[in-house]
């Protein structure tokens, strides 16, 4: 077993990083939501799998000598829960719930991964990255509250899907930080996409989704939204997310949940959704608590 991984100061640049990474996540739900329409969750899970895998093949190609091969069970467990599993968790969702409130269940994933990190990770128990997730997940909650208030909906049960999606995001995030800190997030991405996308390529074309193709008058501009998810919000964005765990923390990249909402929330607004002053108070304890959470 590997000792645990070294505190890293916390720099601009990564704190630049964790914004940029919030955008585009936090753009992920509206496009899901508008692929849902169209393709059934299973349909969307297997095509933003598939999708990935194939972008990733020449990364493999070219980083074929650098592969850890040692640890391909830790990046098989790695594909499974960080893309795999969550990649259908959440199109089922976000089919009886808003985009805007499936962004703000997401920020979940910082307090799992605080709380997995001390208890099969032996990460250092810090009161000030516990004040600061408590207060980031006050934030959130409250969010929620108030979403409630002005007209979100969703079902519990489906929102048991994302707290479930949260807690691998949270299993990843520790396994990359644990086990994988040397390895090149590049080679992390297109390893862990590859295994777990093969698979859904071959269940894809069971699923009768070329016909939907074809016959649906959106069908190709829903594959539009999947290609996006798929290259920008899932192969770019986990190939910097890994390397954000790798040179800070995995509390502190988690914390990109926190900011993930308030995307959400934004775009829910330029939707047609109501933002109200209440919002912007969780917001801010949103912020107080990534501030917090930095804290070594």
């Amino acid at each position: 077993m590997q000792p645990p991984p070294p505190t890293h100061r916390i720099e601009l640049k990564h704190w630049l990083l964790l914004i940029f990474l919030s955008i585009i996540w936090g753009t992920s739900y509206i496009l899901i939501k508008k692929a849902v329409d169209v393709y059934s969750p299973m349909q969307v899970g297997s095509l933003r799998l598939s999708i990935s895998a194939l972008v990733c093949l020449g990364f493999v190609w070219y980083q074929w000598k650098q592969i850890p091969w040692d640890r391909l069970k830790v990046l098989l467990l790695v594909g499974i829960t960080g893309t795999g599993i969550p990649s259908f968790l959440f199109p089922l969702a976000q089919t009886n719930m808003s985009s805007s409130l499936a962004g703000i269940l997401n920020s979940l994933t910082p307090l799992f991964t605080l709380i997995l990190g001390m208890l099969l990770f032996k990460t250092k128990f810090v009161w000030a990255k516990t004040l600061g997730v408590t207060i980031g997940l006050v934030g959130a909650g409250s969010l929620f509250l108030f979403g409630e208030k002005v007209g979100f909906e969703g079902s519990v049960a489906y929102g048991l899907l994302i707290v479930l999606a949260t807690i691998c995001y949270a299993t990843s995030t520790n396994l990359v930080g644990f086990y994988l800190r040397d390895v090149n997030s590049i080679i992390i991405s297109a390893i862990s996409f590859i295994m777990v996308g093969i698979p859904a390529l071959v269940y894809l074309f069971t699923t009768g989704f070329s016909r939907t193709l074809m016959e649906h008058p959106q069908g190709w501009e829903a594959l539009g939204y999947i290609g996006i998810l798929a290259v920008v919000s899932t192969v770019l964005a986990s190939m910097l997310f890994f390397k954000l765990v790798q040179i800070t923390s995995p509390v502190f990249a988690s914390m990109i949940s926190y900011l993930v909402p308030i995307v959400a929330l934004l775009w829910g607004a330029l939707d047609g959704e109501i933002i109200s002053v209440a919002h912007f108070a969780g917001m801010g304890l949103i912020l107080v608590g990534v501030y917090l959470s930095r804290k070594s």
